[in-house]
């Protein structure tokens, strides 16, 4: 786990940006927020791009900045790899070139050409332009490049944001491989939480540039009073389980968490293997007794641990504890008054099996 200390003050017109926080980086730090919320400031700051008139920026024990002390480091001695919305590959060279480029300005050991040119799967487009590529392709090869020196710090500022569906699909299982293969401390900036569910291990939420929640993916998620992850669509839990066996016949996975059962659609990962499983906050619902002859599948016992109403709309949101993990539930407001829900209660979680999938 890699030390990032940042104590920060930075206005920019009406905008000011004022953090202290000490991000221990495992593997992937999520960095969320609505637009304007002050993510690439963040990062333009933690890259030397720009400059402020007060702060300290430490890394891993190694001052980069400390205005109080006039230090200041360089972009090119901070040994940090970004990737931006956009891939910003140079026109003129080809895929190859590009990469040869960012390697020969590089200072200090590099990581294996072939090694990040197989991760990202980049073998049959050395040759080619950057206009003669895919969205997917030209952020792989940005990708590539950042990685060419052997960074010490990643930084992704919304690499998927310009991406559509297709391309999104394309690009995750690559994102995964290269934190999973070079294990570099990386800070990834979304506005929206469908990659950092997926990709992170810490959430350092942002709102109005200061720091609004930040910890464990699991733990931020579970924060009933966070708008940034209640929304509609973004209101959602985080389960890890372990693969047990798979059902050929019926397509479908099953997992065990603590001394729980749960069944999966699809086929995921392999016996034995931990998966991480994504569930939204409007696909679950609580019975007070245990249903009988019903389809849902995944009927888990549980414990309300919190309770939010929203007045202003027809719902509120639950918080259950299942064997030490959390789920969050969204129901509505006449429902909530009807059961009679309170904090300690025992009920029962019903999970989808088709509404659930494996991150």
């Amino acid at each position: 786990m890699t030390a990032l200390r940042v104590d920060l003050q930075s206005t920019l017109g009406e905008f000011s940006l004022q953090i202290t926080e000490q991000l221990n980086i495992d593997t992937v730090l999520g960095v969320l927020g609505n637009n304007g919320a002050g993510k690439t400031t963040l990062l333009r700051l933690l890259a030397g791009l720009d400059q402020t008139e007060q702060g300290v920026i430490e890394f891993g024990g190694s001052p980069w900045l400390d205005t109080s002390r006039g230090i200041f480091v360089p972009p090119h001695k901070r040994r940090i790899g970004m990737v931006f919305q956009d891939a910003r590959l140079f026109p003129h060279l080809t895929v190859m070139g590009n990469l040869d480029f960012a390697a020969d300005r590089a200072a200090g050991q590099l990581l294996p050409h072939k090694e990040v040119i197989k991760t990202l799967g980049l073998e049959k487009l050395l040759a080619r332009s950057p206009e003669g590529l895919s969205g997917g392709e030209r952020q792989r090869v940005a990708l590539a490049r950042a990685l060419m020196s052997a960074p010490q710090l990643l930084l992704m500022d919304e690499p998927l944001s310009a991406a559509d569906m297709g391309y999104r699909i394309e690009l995750l299982p690559y994102l995964r491989q290269v934190i999973d293969r070079f294990k570099i401390p990386t800070l990834y900036v979304a506005h929206t939480l469908d990659e950092l569910t997926q990709l992170a291990d810490q959430l350092l939420v942002l709102r109005g540039g200061r720091c609004a929640a930040l910890g464990l993916v699991n733990e931020v998620l579970a924060q009933l009073d966070l708008p940034e992850v209640a929304g509609r669509k973004e209101a959602s839990s985080i389960i890890t389980a372990r693969v047990t066996s798979h059902d050929l016949d019926y397509q479908l996975t099953s997992l065990r968490f603590g001394g729980q059962s749960l069944s999966l659609s699809g086929l995921v990962a392999k016996p034995n293997e931990d998966v991480r499983i994504r569930v939204f906050a409007t696909d679950v619902a609580i019975a007070l007794t245990k249903p009988q002859g019903i389809s849902i599948r995944n009927v888990l016992p549980a414990v309300v641990t919190a309770i939010r109403v929203d007045v202003a709309s027809p719902f509120a949101d639950v918080l259950v504890a299942v064997d030490g993990q959390s789920l969050r539930v969204r129901m509505t407001r006449a429902s909530l008054d009807e059961m009679n829900l309170r904090e300690s209660q025992h009920v029962f979680a019903l999970l989808k099996t088709a509404s659930l999938a494996s991150d």
